[in-house]
């Protein structure tokens, strides 16, 4: 059989560099259409679920946030199984679903069912969906560097950058085709403190709470209504008055 295939192969070889130029071209073609990932993603068809709890202790968390959790979502149509982890503060859920199971198809339902679920979570806790992506998913990683004789007089330290972070190039990128979510890390992120002294509070006789609530009545926007005058407009908000050209 080889032999009469070698012979054959020898007698029509206009047939058989044909037929290699054919396969080849093919290859390339489809070689093109194949999507190709540089760390294949072998994880399960899964959908995740956080839930916050702060400063609660890891058995808090699995008796009022895990166990309730993984019980109400194991009913869903489709779910293989259900894992889930409390550690300190948070609960991570992970459902996973048959592989025929389409992932958008298993984030509707998982959303669906997150959105009667809490009456049964305690007070001020809410399940939310992971990320649509894994940690497989992990394609780009990028920093910040300024050029020193662009950077201006106030300059840029690590809680500067850690801003232009988060409030400009994270959306920007947030927006490109394909992109599931951007990871910051590092820098210090933006955030205000208040000190207080027991003994001033103490002595003023004022309470914790009435800090808190103080604080919190500082930080309300209240909406006024628009006072139209000359062809302007002046909108009142906040006790601000800020002028709009008509």
């Amino acid at each position: 059989m080889i032999d009469w295939l070698i012979g054959w192969s020898m007698r029509n070889r206009f047939l058989v560099g044909s037929g290699v130029l054919l396969v080849v071209a093919l290859g390339i073609f489809e070689l093109r259409r194949t999507p190709i990932d540089a760390i294949p993603d072998l994880s399960e068809n899964q959908v995740v679920v956080y839930a916050d709890w702060a400063g609660r202790s890891p058995q808090e968390v699995e008796d009022q946030i895990t166990y309730p959790l993984s019980v109400y979502l194991k009913g869903l149509s489709g779910v293989k199984g259900v894992r889930a982890n409390s550690m300190l503060g948070f609960s991570l859920v992970t459902v996973v679903f048959e592989e025929n199971v389409d992932n958008y198809f298993a984030r509707t339902r998982v959303l669906e069912r997150l959105s009667s679920v809490g009456e049964i979570l305690p007070k001020d806790v809410v399940a939310k969906l992971g990320p649509d992506a894994t940690g497989l998913g992990w394609v780009y990683e990028y920093y910040l560097k300024v050029d020193r004789s662009k950077r201006g007089a106030e300059g840029y330290d690590l809680g500067r950058l850690r801003a232009v972070e988060d409030w400009f190039i994270r959306y920007q990128l947030n927006a490109v085709s394909g992109v599931a979510e951007v990871a910051s890390i590092g820098g210090f992120v933006r955030q205000y403190q208040i000190g207080v002294s027991s003994v001033k509070m103490k002595a003023a006789g004022v309470s914790l709470e009435e800090v808190l609530e103080a604080v919190g009545r500082s930080n309300l926007n209240v909406g006024g209504k628009v006072i139209e005058e000359n062809g302007m407009e002046f909108v009142v908000r906040g006790g601000v008055v800020s002028e709009i050209d008509c």
